[in-house]
């Protein structure tokens, strides 16, 4: 008995039907099915290859490179995600395939993909543009905290403010820093103390998983930080947790007692710089008063040098040196006058008739007082007058005799004759 079917059909056409089977089940046109990611393949035209598993099963999966977008992370294998896409039958292998539109990390990996994503909006809007960023006040008098009002964080806060500075006020809000209604009771307490005006304010909490500190990266929280007008430092979580606040703050501590140390300043130490401060201060009013004590004695010394009694004393000065030098040049004048008067002299007592007078010279005289120089002004019998150093000599001539030309000549030029004949008196 032949029991072959009537209608034979070819492997495409099987394929084909299958297919659209595939194609008209709604549920697997856009179905969300989480499992554990292994043989994870980045292909070299940007598609991704791999298989979706859990206990049970697997599923072979894709994501075309035009999806890339709905892929916040990068995937690796033992990831546990949820893919949601389309189920549809590969024709030519005869293999379904879910092809992923969207792959998101399941469970804590959910979180941290809303993390990154809410991180990314408020970058995008410039929320965590350090222009906006306040600085914290140096020497805060008031500090409001906002965390829960038990537990080691509050704690750390107080015993640290208290070390470094007992005359901070703290002031506490106690807030709900987990579970449902704590974003709202965070939000809440930022207002509050943002009303009362403190000088600084620390929004935080102690370590935990990253439900735990979720509180802390909701939007709410984020915006009211940054609308904040006071100060806010940011103390979540231990020194490797980041929250979404962490960089909306004014300013980010690793933990609550690091927050304490960057908000209180310390007593002791300005104590200190105060004094030092103070030492500088005498030491500089020192040497200014010093600076001004020698400027004003420049000033002073200058201003007698200026003053009409040290110009007058100068002017007097200068007159006396003028009348030394003046008596000196006169004095060496009238040296050099008398030098000259005595050398005149001099040879005017040589030339003098008197000094011949007394060598022994005598002046003839005629009757008219005239002096006889030549042997022809005489005549016998002429009287004649001989003027000697002591007196006269009154004679008359009785003989004349010529000497020799020479020594007429010399006897001319001195203008003195000696008689020759014999003296008679008159």
């Amino acid at each position: 008995m032949n029991t072959r079917p009537k209608n034979v059909y070819s492997v495409g056409q099987v394929n084909a039907y299958i297919k659209n089977l595939f194609a008209q089940d709604f549920m697997l046109e856009r179905i969300a099915v989480k499992g554990e990611v292994s043989n994870c393949k980045y292909h070299s035209s940007g598609h991704i290859y791999f298989t979706l598993k859990d206990a049970s099963g697997a599923i072979a999966c894709v994501m075309f490179a035009g999806n890339r977008k709905g892929l916040a992370f990068h995937m690796k294998e033992g990831d546990n995600v949820v893919v949601t896409g389309s189920v549809q039958v590969y024709e030519r292998d005869g293999k379904y395939q879910l092809y992923a539109k969207e792959v998101a990390l399941d469970g804590a990996g959910a979180l941290y993909v809303r993390y990154e994503q809410l991180k990314k909006e408020l970058a995008e809007m410039g929320m965590f543009a350090p222009e906006y960023k306040q600085p914290v006040p140096k020497y805060i008098r008031t500090l409001g905290v906002v965390t829960a009002p038990t537990g080691a964080a509050v704690r750390d806060i107080q015993n640290i403010a208290q070390r470094r500075n007992p005359t901070v006020q703290l002031i506490l809000y106690p807030a709900l820093v987990q579970g449902e209604g704590a974003a709202a009771s965070i939000v809440n307490g930022i207002h509050a103390l943002e009303a009362l005006g403190v000088d600084a304010m620390i929004v935080g909490r102690g370590g935990g998983s990253i439900e735990d500190l979720w509180a802390f990266n909701e939007e709410i929280v984020a915006r009211a930080v940054f609308d904040c007008s006071v100060p806010v430092i940011s103390a979540v979580g231990h020194e490797t947790d980041t929250t979404i606040i962490d960089y909306v703050a004014d300013l980010r501590a690793p933990t609550p007692s690091a927050a304490a140390e960057l908000a209180v300043w310390e007593l002791e130490a300005a104590e200190s710089r105060i004094a030092g401060m103070q030492s500088e201060l005498v030491r500089g009013m020192t040497r200014r008063l010093e600076q001004s004590r020698s400027c004003l004695d420049a000033l002073s010394l200058r201003l007698k040098h200026l003053s009409p009694e040290h110009q007058l004393n100068a002017k007097r000065q200068y007159a006396l040196d003028l009348e030394d030098r003046l008596t000196l040049h006169m004095e060496r004048a009238l040296d050099r006058s008398k030098h000259r008067l005595a050398l005149i002299a001099q040879r005017m007592e040589s030339c003098s008739p008197l000094k011949k007078l007394g060598e022994g010279y005598a002046l003839v005289t005629d009757e008219r007082g005239a002096a006889v120089q030549r042997l022809e002004q005489v005549k016998r019998g002429a009287r004649l007058t001989l003027r000697m150093l002591e007196g006269d000599v009154i004679t008359r001539v009785e003989e004349m005799k010529r000497r020799k030309n020479e020594i007429m000549a010399a006897e001319s030029a001195g203008g003195v004759s000696e008689a020759a004949t014999e003296e008679k008196m008159a």
